[in-house]
């Protein structure tokens, strides 16, 4: 038996509306780009993963105590583009990163800058003025 028109148009518009979350992409919206920040930390993971990079690493603070921030950066194929690449950051680095910290107060920023704590930087990970490079 044959499924009818009706049913193959049924379930074509179910998986489209199944699929649509998975197309979506979040903006700069959660980001509060009216300020800049620089933490110092060590790193513990780069996420080389899509749609963003993270960086993963802990910040302490004046009084000793610990806390995990998130980095997020642009794509791994844009970053690979710009010289990164799974090995560019290491477990263990030290480093200042400067970014936007998000508005809700979650420890995550964007990674606009990376500088290692012997000046080194990493390369550059911003958009191009023409993002189609």
């Amino acid at each position: 038996m044959k499924p009818g028109l009706p049913a193959c148009f049924f379930l074509a518009v179910g998986l489209m509306v199944v699929s649509l979350p998975l197309s979506a992409h979040h903006g700069a919206a959660e980001y509060d780009n009216t300020k800049t920040i620089s933490l110092q930390g060590t790193v513990t993971a780069l996420q080389y993963l899509n749609p963003h990079a993270l960086i993963l690493f802990t910040v302490k603070d004046d009084k000793g105590q610990t806390a995990d921030w998130t980095a997020e950066l642009q794509s791994p194929n844009l970053l690979s583009r710009r010289g990164w690449s799974r090995s560019t950051l290491k477990p263990g680095d030290q480093v200042v990163i400067t970014g936007h910290p998000v508005k809700n107060g979650v420890k995550a920023m964007t990674g606009q800058k990376v500088v290692f704590t012997d000046g080194r930087e990493t390369p550059n990970m911003g958009l191009p003025s023409d993002s189609s490079k």
